[in-house]
């Protein structure tokens, strides 16, 4: 196994062989992460009528002002869904869906091609792969970086993946989150992966340094959507205006920083929201330092919000193994923490005990 990096942000696990670095690739320039515009509203469609069509054939008929181009790239964006699933082109409709298409913008229509951004791959076989994402990478084109995301990279290194919605990504990391990411290879891998999400069976755990001192465990249960105030920030709002969302954590070490107390904390996601950590962290009054869009402290010299997504469990969408992957803390957290006096040999010893869950919000 051949892995295409610029500088190892993250290693492999200890388990498995480290990947062999290659020459780097010189990347376009992403571009500043853009404030969020208000999107067009999405459009659901009551598939009734359509059992055995394909969906792009069935989208180009109940969508006629829209080119069949357009919707290609639509579709190949992850644009277009049931529920939390993204449906490729040529799925068969069994007339009982209801397909949500959430348009996307002119800018979007030269989004979906290859860009020599370089990545770190950590595992891959023929089925899925596995990679550390870098801090300040963007995972899927969006308003301000239609170009030079890790879709992007994967087209450019793996051009087989143009065949899958967004080239086999089935969950994200924020811009300024680094760690492990996987990826489907082939369409029995996407569904496979797909369902674990929506099963909430896949493991993802994250490492985040939380401003304040933070109860020894908990779980935050309470539905995300958009903030009342600014769209470029999510909330938690009620029930009726808001996704399902539930975050565990768990303190592994209390430091300081600049004279406050700081909390390194293990976070387990049941659900996968936009920013939830960085939300559900915040509304019980402790935000990720360097998180300032959510109101964390800022940090001379760390540009980001702390967080860090350090192990990836999941079953093999071919052999049914469960398969686990952890990578250790980038360089600018682990100098972060270090300088809030954190022993972190000890603190990540107690991050791969068994996760307890703690108190409700």
């Amino acid at each position: 196994m051949r892995a295409i990096i610029a500088k190892p942000l993250c290693a492999a696990p200890a388990e498995q062989e480290a990947p062999a670095p290659a020459a780097a690739q010189e990347a376009p320039a992403a571009a500043p992460e853009a404030p969020a515009a208000a999107p067009e509203a999405a459009i659901e469609l009551d598939a009734a009528g359509g059992a055995g069509q394909r969906l792009d054939r069935y989208l180009a008929a109940r969508l006629p002002g829209v080119s069949r181009t357009r919707l290609q790239h639509w579709i190949a964006l992850g644009a277009v869904r049931c529920g939390d699933r993204i449906l490729p082109g040529k799925t068969r409709l069994r007339g009982i869906e209801t397909i949500v298409v959430e348009p996307q913008p002119r800018e979007a229509d030269g989004s979906f091609a290859p860009d020599p951004v370089p990545l770190e791959i950590v595992h891959e076989d023929d089925e899925l792969l596995v990679l550390c994402k870098p801090a300040g990478l963007v995972v899927h084109p969006a308003p301000g970086n239609w170009r030079g995301t890790l879709m992007n990279g994967l087209l450019f290194h793996r051009p087989a993946l143009a065949a899958l919605p967004r080239a086999g990504i089935v969950h994200r990391l924020d811009r300024d989150t680094s760690g492990l990411l996987v990826v489907a290879k082939s369409e029995r891998a996407l569904a496979s992966l797909a369902a674990q999400l929506a099963q909430r069976s896949m493991g993802r755990r994250y490492l985040a340094l939380a401003d304040g001192e933070c109860p020894p465990a908990g779980t935050v249960d309470a539905p995300i959507g958009r903030d009342d105030v600014s769209r470029v920030r999510m909330a938690v709002v009620p029930a009726a205006r808001g996704r399902a969302a539930r975050t565990f954590f768990r303190r592994l070490a209390l430091g300081r920083l600049a004279g406050r107390a700081v909390s390194l904390l293990e976070c387990r996601l049941e659900s996968g929201r936009t920013h939830q950590i960085r939300v559900h962290l915040r509304s019980i009054g402790h935000p990720l330092v360097g998180d300032t869009l959510y109101g964390g402290p800022a940090v001379a010299g760390f540009v980001r919000q702390a967080l860090h997504a350090w192990r990836l469990e999941l079953v093999h969408p071919a052999s049914g193994r469960t398969l686990v992957w952890q990578a250790p803390l980038p360089e600018d957290l682990s100098t972060l923490c270090r300088e809030a006096g954190i022993a972190l040999p000890a603190a990540l010893e107690a991050a791969r005990r068994a996760f307890p869950i703690g108190e409700r919000w």
